[in-house]
């Protein structure tokens, strides 16, 4: 059975040369690291003001990777896997049971 969530697959040049998929492929990981950073940030600003500032550009930032994610995935370009259910039921009682612990 195939687990796949995708579009069919926009083809693109091979060889040394970069195409349009590694050019999207490296914006979409340098907007992950921005995201992850700027959460770092906003958990370390030293003042309301400066939260602010940093909340506005995580905001930018993450909406920004999300639609070059959703122009990968339309374009075939990103593969997910449906997940199993009973896995999604174990994880989620893992889960559950460790934030269980943590309050205890």
């Amino acid at each position: 059975m195939n687990n796949q969530i995708k579009n069919p697959k926009v083809e693109t040049p091979t060889g040394m040369t970069l195409n349009d998929k590694d050019y999207i492929s490296s914006l979409l990981s340098t907007l992950k690291q921005l995201v992850k950073n700027y959460a770092v940030s906003l958990t370390e600003a030293s003042c309301e003001e400066l939260y602010e500032e940093y909340k506005e550009m995580f905001d930018t930032y993450s909406s920004l990777q999300r639609e070059v994610y959703e122009l990968m995935f339309r374009k075939g370009w990103y593969v997910l896997e449906q997940a199993d259910t009973n896995k999604i039921s174990s994880k989620y009682q893992t889960l559950n049971q460790e934030f269980m612990d943590l309050n205890g």
